[in-house]
């Protein structure tokens, strides 16, 4: 009975469930402390906010830095500072956050969508310049689910062909891409501070650019009479020490991918996503992509091995639905075919980033909840 996965009545791997997020942080405390004897928390701004701007600014290398209430508003102000509207079109990735092809949508341009790799789940570079057209402004890269996209080609290409880069650097924080921080590349850069994110106040964003007009543009808009998506003073303080924790985490979620991506390649339920090849790059893992094979796994759905899987407490879930396949046709304009975003809208799975910071313990489990859904899927399956 001790094998009987835990959605068939057995012991559970993690009978405590998924590990917590965001961690106990005793630096973190003692900024809410400081908070609360100095009255900042109630302001509407005060050291803490311009702080956090110079930190981004700093390791971003660059001169602007808009701090806002969230990573999908700041994907809408990018596109904003862009001058992105009505007539324009932007280029993206099939599979990709739902978000940034609403916000496109949103402000009257056309999403053109493209193909992602096979081997990492990002963005095709080789269709980006077949869908290029007069109507193009601009370029949305996302690096997902612990891949990198080569942003040094991305920039060059766009730099040629007179189209702006968003780099959407939202689910790796800080991360080396090429020798620069993720969202330095672009235009414009994106960062993300949600809730379940690598550095996390609950809700929050922040755009980073070198361009001028790019700021005064996101500056006019957001300010209306007071700014129009703030982050909080509050929201920056617990901002400020994760900066300082991020590297050392990055490097234990590292270690743990590898060890990961060394025990699947001798099980074939899951193929994880490849490393990047890109030199001078460290990427980061929020949530870790996946390749699952119904096909190897007692033709298990997918959704249903992540339910057995999340009742061994490993958080692994499916990853975003493929945006042609949730947008009326009319919305976006697609150059070739789409297959494996097609393969990502059925077969891709995520884990969550928390699990990674446990070290081996937390990869042996998942491991091991693996082995006991797969050895029992075709029960799991007929129950």
């Amino acid at each position: 009975m001790s094998d009987l996965p835990a959605i068939l009545g057995g012991a559970a791997v993690r009978p405590e469930g998924p590990p917590g997020w965001p961690l106990p942080d005793g630096d973190i405390r003692r900024a809410l402390a400081q908070l609360a004897e100095s009255g900042d928390w109630g302001r509407y701004e005060a050291q803490h906010c311009e702080s956090l701007r110079k930190e981004i600014a700093t390791r971003h290398q660059r001169n602007h830095v808009l701090l806002t209430s969230s990573g999908t508003a700041a994907v809408e102000l990018a596109l904003r500072g862009l001058g992105v509207g009505q007539g324009d079109e932007v280029i993206l990735a099939a599979y990709d956050f739902k978000a940034n092809f609403t916000n496109v949508a949103m402000l009257g341009a056309t999403p053109v969508l493209v193909e992602i790799r096979e081997d990492d789940g990002q963005i095709d570079l080789e269709r980006i310049p077949g869908a290029i057209s007069e109507m193009s402004k601009a370029i949305l890269v996302s690096h997902l689910h612990g891949g990198t996209v080569d942003m040094a080609w991305v920039t060059e290409m766009a730099r040629q062909r007179g189209i702006a880069v968003i780099e959407d650097a939202c689910q790796m924080p800080l991360a080396v891409v090429q020798g620069q921080a993720a969202g330095s590349w672009g235009d414009v850069g994106v960062l993300s501070f949600g809730g379940s994110k690598l550095l996390t106040a609950g809700r929050g964003g922040a755009i980073v650019t070198d361009r001028d007009d790019i700021s005064q543009r996101v500056s006019l808009y957001n300010q209306r009479g007071n700014l129009a998506y703030p982050l909080s003073e509050m929201q920056a303080a617990v901002l400020l020490p994760q900066l300082e924790s991020l590297p050392e985490r990055r490097a234990k979620r590292a270690e743990a991918v590898a060890h990961l991506r060394e025990c699947l390649s001798q099980r074939s339920a899951l193929i994880a996503f490849a490393p990047s090849k890109s030199p001078q790059t460290d990427p980061d893992y929020y949530k870790l992509g996946f390749w699952y094979s119904s096909a190897n796994c007692g033709h298990l759905s997918r959704e249903r091995f992540c339910e057995a899987m999340r009742a061994e407490g490993i958080p692994v879930d499916p990853g975003f639905r493929a945006l042609h396949k949730i947008h009326a046709r009319r919305r976006f304009r697609v150059t070739g075919t789409l297959e494996t975003a097609d393969r990502a809208d059925e077969s891709l799975v995520v884990l969550h980033h928390p699990l990674l910071l446990e070290g081996p313990n937390g990869t042996n489990q998942f491991v091991q909840a693996l082995d006991k859904v797969q050895r029992h899927a075709t029960m799991i399956a007929n129950r």
